[in-house]
């Protein structure tokens, strides 16, 4: 006679006294279905945050770090002397250059009057020069039809346009000129130590996700 080698499923306790051994069974469709679904938002947060990251820290080196590395100013357009390229509300950052290195199309940010605070930023369109042989610049507003009445000296000349942010001078308006410096260093540190959390934050999460996804 045959022996009947045919498994069958052990009920009750093993000749050893210890239960059998139970079966898992597999995860339902809707618990699968709400795991892909917390994992692709955990995702879609995670690129959020990184999305958020590179915005901040680009705006830091954009609007603070670069122009306190190159000793440059701030200035923000108040009128449609320059639209449409640098309309009202741009932010203008101008580094000092020696007069020399000023050439016909620069963008120029100069004193209306020697000694006063007023400033003014149009375009180079000539050159001249006074009786006593100093070197002038003529300059003129892209959305005017004339010339400036009067030609800037070398010692009106606060700088060059360096480059120019849309918008973001009604920020700095808000701010206040008086405490623009003040305000700065608190945006600078506020914006770096932003950007720091972040990626600490972004680069934990990363590695639990690791973790819990070997384990």
């Amino acid at each position: 006679m045959a022996a009947d080698l045919t498994e069958r499923p052990v009920v009750g306790p093993t000749p050893h006294g210890q239960d059998a051994p139970q079966t898992e069974q597999p995860p339902s469709k809707a618990a699968t279905g709400r795991g892909k679904r917390s994992g692709a938002w955990a995702a879609v947060g995670r690129v959020a945050s990184m999305s958020a990251m590179m915005i901040t820290l680009f705006a830091a080196l954009v609007l603070i770090v670069l122009p306190v590395a190159t000793g440059s100013q701030t200035y923000t357009v108040l009128t449609n002397s320059m639209a449409p390229k640098f309309p009202p509300g741009t932010f203008l950052v101008v580094k000092p250059v020696d007069s020399d290195q000023i050439q016909y199309g620069d963008v120029v940010t100069f004193q209306l009057y020697s000694g006063r605070p007023e400033v003014e930023t149009h375009r180079v369109v000539g050159f001249g020069a006074t009786q006593q042989g100093e070197k002038t610049l003529i300059t003129r507003g892209d959305n005017n039809g004339a010339n400036d009445p009067e030609p800037v000296r070398e010692i009106q000349v606060k700088g060059k346009l360096f480059y120019a942010v849309p918008y973001v001078g009604f920020v700095a308006n808000a701010l206040g000129n008086s405490d623009r410096g003040t305000w700065t260093v608190v945006a600078a540190i506020g914006l770096i130590g932003y950007g720091a959390v972040t990626v600490f934050t972004s680069v934990r999460k990363a590695r639990n996700s690791r973790m819990a996804g070997a384990s």
